[in-house]
Formats: structure tokens, sequence, C-alpha cells
């Protein structure tokens, strides 16, 4: 029904900045919540960032002051803004996404974020 496509994930030196972009493509949805996760190599993974449809987000507190996250409903896309990287915010980033009237969230492929000292 919905597939998300994730882009922008890359090498970056520490204090620099990425934006990671997640598009949902399909016919006859509505995103509810959409959101980031990470995952770094031996690690569980972590919610990074959620936004429901009218706004509302959350935020990992490791990621507070420097990551935004924020979407477009028009385009049915989701951002995560990501500023001041550190070494530790190394890890595959996923997207997902709440959709009326299904049982299962979806996923995205995962993006590769790697900042480097």
């Amino acid at each position: 029904q919905v597939q998300l496509v994730e882009s922008g994930g890359g090498l970056v030196q520490a204090g620099g900045s990425l934006r990671l972009s997640c598009a949902a493509s399909g016919s006859g949805f509505r995103l509810n919540d959409m959101g980031w996760y990470r995952q770094a190599p031996g690690k569980q993974r972590e919610l990074v960032a959620a936004i429901a449809r009218d706004g509302r987000t959350n935020y990992a507190d490791s990621v507070k002051g420097r990551f935004t996250i924020f979407r477009d409903n028009v385009k049915n896309t989701v951002y995560l803004q990501m500023n001041t990287l550190k070494p530790e915010d190394t890890a595959v980033y996923y997207c997902t996404a709440q959709v009326r009237g299904s049982v299962s969230d979806y996923w995205g492929q995962g993006t590769q974020v790697t900042v480097s000292s």
C-alpha cells in the first residue's frame, strides 16, 4: 500500500549538517505519525524523533536542540534536519510511518549516516 523512500545520508565531519528525506508513495493512504529511528552496529534501535500529522513532535534527549523533524503533508514527506553532528550520531537511520487503516507500520530501507572527527 505504501512505500517509503529515504535519501540524504552520507559522510560528514563533526559539526556539520545533513538533511534526511523520506517520501511516501502509493495510493489511497493517509499518513498519521511519522518518525526516524537509528541503529548502530551491535546496539539497539532507538527512536530519534517523531511527528504527528498536526505537527506535534518528540525528540530523544541526545538530539534535542540539534535535530529538527518536520513534514510536508501535501508531499507526504518527512524530513530530519541534523545540525552540529557528532560521531556518536553515526548509525543507519530508518524512516517509519503509521497509515490510517493499516494494522502495521511501514519502514524505509535505511540510510547510512557517518560522522567523522
